[in-house]
C-alpha cells in the first residue's frame, strides 16, 4: 500500500509538472503573439504618420471612418469564426487586424507629441505588465469582475459614442478616467481567463487557436488602455 501510494504521487508530481511546463509554454506564446502584435503596429502607425500625402488620404474624407472601424470588422471576424478556421488563417487574420489598427490609430501622431506618445507607451507597458502578472499569479477568483467590467466597458463605448456628437471635454476626461479603470481590471481578469482556460484545452490545434485568441484579448486590453492613458497624459501638438 505505502509503494502504491509512492507511486501514486510521483505520477501527480509528474503529470503536475507537465502540466506547468505546457502552462509556461503556453503563456508565453500568448504574450509573444501580443508583443509582436503591439510592435507591428507600432511600426505601421508611425511609418505612415511620416506620409503626410497618404495621412491626408487616409483622414481627410469620408474613408477615414473606414479607416476607424476596420478594427473591428477583423476582431468580429476571428470572435466569431475561431472554431471554423484553421489556426495558421487565425494567426494571418491577427497580424492583418494588428497592421490595420496601427493605420487606425497613426492620428495620434498629428495631435500629440512623439514624446508624450512614447512616454505613455512605457507607462502603459509597465502598468500592463504589474496588472498582467498580477492576473497570472493571484489565487483569488477574479470572475466574480468579470461581468462588472464589460458592462462598464459596454457603458463606455455608449458614452464615446455620446460624446463624438457633443464633443464634451469634460466628458471625454471622466470617459479616459473609467476606461483607464476598466482596461486596467480587464488585463488582471483576461489574463487568469486565458491562464485557467488551458486546463480545458485537449488538442494541439485548440492551444494553438487559444493563444492567438488569447493574444488579442491582452492586445486589445493593451492598445485601449494606452489610448486612454495618453488623452490624460498626452502633450497636445
Amino acid at each position: 500500500m505505502e509503494r502504491y501510494n509512492t507511486t501514486y504521487r510521483a505520477g501527480s508530481a509528474t503529470q503536475t509538472a507537465e502540466y506547468d511546463e505546457g502552462l509556461r509554454a503556453y503563456m508565453l506564446k500568448v504574450y509573444n503573439y501580443m508583443a509582436s502584435g503591439v510592435l507591428l503596429t507600432g511600426i505601421v502607425a508611425l511609418m505612415v504618420s511620416q506620409n503626410q500625402g497618404l495621412m491626408q488620404a487616409i483622414f481627410s474624407g469620408p474613408q477615414a471612418y473606414i479607416v476607424m472601424f476596420a478594427p473591428l470588422a477583423f476582431v468580429m471576424v476571428m470572435s466569431f469564426g475561431v472554431h471554423k478556421m484553421k489556426s495558421s488563417t487565425l494567426q494571418m487574420i491577427f497580424w492583418a487586424y494588428a497592421a490595420v489598427m496601427g493605420l487606425s490609430i497613426s492620428s495620434i501622431f498629428l495631435v500629440y507629441s512623439t514624446e508624450s506618445i512614447a512616454r505613455t507607451f512605457f507607462i502603459t507597458a509597465a502598468s500592463f505588465g504589474a496588472l498582467s502578472l498580477y492576473g497570472y499569479t493571484t489565487k483569488k477568483s477574479l470572475s466574480g469582475m468579470g461581468t462588472f467590467l464589460m458592462m462598464g466597458l459596454f457603458g463606455l463605448i455608449i458614452a464615446s459614442i455620446v460624446n463624438m456628437s457633443l464633443n464634451s471635454e469634460p466628458m471625454q476626461f471622466v470617459i479616459s478616467v473609467a476606461g483607464v479603470l476598466i482596461f486596467a481590471g480587464l488585463t488582471a481578469y483576461d489574463t487568469q481567463r486565458i491562464k485557467e482556460n488551458y486546463f480545458m484545452m485537449t488538442t494541439g490545434e485548440a492551444v494553438a487557436k487559444g493563444a492567438i485568441m488569447g493574444a488579442l484579448n491582452l492586445y486589445l486590453d493593451f492598445v485601449n488602455l494606452f489610448m486612454m492613458l495618453l488623452r490624460l497624459l498626452g502633450n497636445r501638438d
